[in-house]
């Protein structure tokens, strides 16, 4: 009675070696198309931001800062920041990092705001995906990284895929919750001035939720930034690759300046996104 009986195990781990083995074999040309047509999308965004110049960039956060946040030393800090990343010798790992995050999180909105629209519209639909969501929120992020390197193998694609699987479902939670806040009341007089479903939505409900809206870019932002960090273990280029390095090689400064560079991106991306978010809110 001290052992569990093995005859009562389920060989879960079993069956899904099967069913990745059955997706490669039946699939494997299809990710192999969707990974050369994601490498050449990601090729292209990790050039233009290693094209811009770094005056550039340090200018733009600092203007995007002051408008975001409202004071000019606001936007002094966000560019201060930046600075100190380049000072450290870390800006172009600093901008192939902001490439993954930027290609995961459009991606990511680009599926995640429909998804979240549906689930405010039906039910059904909701109690489908709510399940998902849960365990794709709660599910430890390295558990991604093993289906991504097993369809696309190392590099920047299987990341970008880890990262919109766990970073997208904040971005539908906050949809369906802000669609759902809209008062019934303006849609029935939307419905009772003869305005149509797409007009209610793109002119209602959408405007009233993008506060909530924001909150999910924001949210899935900043997961997508934690994540690129994590994938950098199956070969994502980036200051995640330089703290796994540094782990390595047991290189405590420069562990210290690579963590420090990607924390003030963080504080950087979330200060300007929230700031967006909650201007929303107040209007």
């Amino acid at each position: 009675m001290i052992e569990f009986p093995t005859d009562l195990q389920i060989p879960l781990a079993k069956w899904v070696d099967q069913l990745m083995d059955w997706m490669l074999a039946h699939f494997g040309g299809v990710f192999d198309v969707f990974g050369k047509v994601m490498l050449f999308v990601l090729v292209h965004i990790d050039r233009f931001f290693l094209w811009i110049p770094w005056p550039v960039v340090v200018l733009c956060v600092g203007a995007l800062g002051w408008k975001a946040l409202g004071k000019w030393w606001h936007g002094l800090i966000l560019a201060s920041l930046l600075l100190v990343i380049g000072n450290f010798g870390y800006w172009q790992l600093a901008m192939m990092t902001l490439s993954i995050v930027t290609a995961s999180v459009v991606i990511s909105l680009v599926i995640g705001v429909p998804m979240g629209i549906l689930m405010a519209w039906s039910d059904w639909v909701e109690s489908l995906l709510r399940p998902l969501l849960d365990a794709m929120q709660t599910m430890p992020s390295f558990v991604y990284l093993i289906p991504a390197l097993m369809f696309f193998g190392l590099g920047k694609v299987p990341a970008v895929f880890a990262t919109i699987i766990y970073a997208m479902p904040p971005v539908i939670r906050l949809t369906d919750v802000g669609i759902r806040q809209v008062p019934k009341s303006v849609v029935e007089a939307a419905e009772a001035f003869g305005s149509s479903p797409r007009q209610i939505l793109f002119n209602v409900q959408l405007p009233l939720a993008r506060p909530s809206i924001m909150v999910g870019i924001n949210q899935t932002t900043m997961m997508a930034l934690s994540m690129v960090v994590v994938a950098s273990m199956i070969g994502a280029r980036g200051l995640g690759l330089e703290v796994l390095l540094s782990i390595n090689r047991i290189q405590v400064g420069r562990g210290f300046e690579a963590g420090l560079s990607i924390v003030f991106l963080a504080i950087i991306i979330d200060r300007i996104t929230h700031a967006m978010a909650t201007k929303n809110r107040i209007k």
